[in-house]
């Protein structure tokens, strides 16, 4: 018996009945890359979770509590957050802590920008250079924070030392018994270790930059600093960002170097937030008033950072 075929059976599918089988195909591939996707990335989520997700969760329900290092506890709604208004202690640590990075702030970006333009070219020596000054990071802030405290000792300190050789103060002076001496000391500290970062992030960001943008404003007759202006500063705006966010988020967990330094004095002039939530914690025993103040810098660290995100993220170019 002979095959036979209508001539209709041999015209093409409908347009919906192929983009209809094509979305079906699509959506199982799709589907395979979204299961392949979340199976890569499970072991991030779980560690995330177990690590930074419960450990945070469990520190807000620690806040909500009378929670002593030893013994029993009691559930007290939000008394530890209105306690922390009549704490004159945890209320100096904020103003202190806000003040030390208005002062720092802004001189680790001048200063990292200053020297990324330096190391930025192929300039003789620009690699030792730049292995010298991201050299204090890696030490890092405890190690340098010990070393401080040597060199700023009275009478045979490194500091003391030369600055009585320039007339400017004497061999003897104490820089931890004044508040305004320890702060100082220990913001040039902090700004020479982390300006090195500063430089290598936004050097990371100009070397991005293609050398004709500067060619085309040198044609249009833009100068040194007008290049600098228009093309390299808007162009390393997430640099910035990037590099602001971290030294605002780091400045407000200040705590090494006054432990080390100044151990909160004089008295408690220079005592930072994290530096008090030790303090709750280790010496009053007050778990559940050191999980409040907790919650709250991280409160305020995750807001700052956002407005500053927000800000100076730029567009897409």
């Amino acid at each position: 018996m002979a095959l036979t075929v209508r001539a209709e059976q041999l015209q093409p599918l409908p347009a919906e009945v192929r983009a209809r089988k094509g979305r079906k195909k699509l959506s199982a591939s799709a589907r395979r890359e979204e299961r392949t996707g979340f199976a890569l990335i499970a072991p991030a989520i779980v560690v995330v979770a177990v690590f930074i997700l419960f450990p945070l969760g469990f520190c807000v329900y620690i806040s909500l509590t009378n929670w002593p290092l030893v013994g029993p506890y009691h559930f007290i709604g939000f008394a530890n957050y209105s306690a922390l208004v009549h704490n004159s202690t945890f209320l100096q640590s904020v103003v202190f802590t806000l003040k030390y990075t208005a002062i720092v702030t802004l001189p680790i970006l001048v200063i990292g920008y200053l020297l990324a333009l330096f190391v930025r070219g192929n300039r003789f020596g620009a690699t030792l250079f730049r292995t010298c000054m991201f050299l204090p990071f890696i030490v890092g802030i405890t190690t340098l924070s010990f070393l401080a405290e040597v060199e700023l000792q009275p009478g045979f300190g490194t500091v003391n030392v030369v600055l009585s050789d320039l007339h400017i103060l004497s061999r003897g002076t104490v820089w931890v018994q004044s508040s305004t001496l320890a702060l100082i000391a220990i913001s040039v500290l902090v700004v020479w270790m982390a300006s090195g970062l500063t430089m290598m992030l936004l050097m990371a960001g100009m070397q991005g930059i293609s050398d004709e943008l500067y060619e085309s404003a040198g044609v249009d007759g833009a100068s040194w600093w007008e290049k600098e202006r228009f093309v390299t500063i808007p162009l390393l705006r997430r640099s910035i960002a990037l590099s602001l966010i971290i030294s605002v988020v780091g400045s407000f967990l200040a705590f090494n170097q006054f432990y080390i330094i100044t151990d909160g004095g004089p008295g408690t002039s220079t005592v930072s937030v994290v530096m008090e939530i030790y303090e709750t914690f280790n010496t009053a025993m007050r778990v559940g008033g050191a999980s409040a103040m907790a919650v709250v810098l991280i409160a305020v660290v995750g807001i700052i950072t956002l407005v500053q995100f927000k800000v100076l993220r730029g567009e897409d170019v």
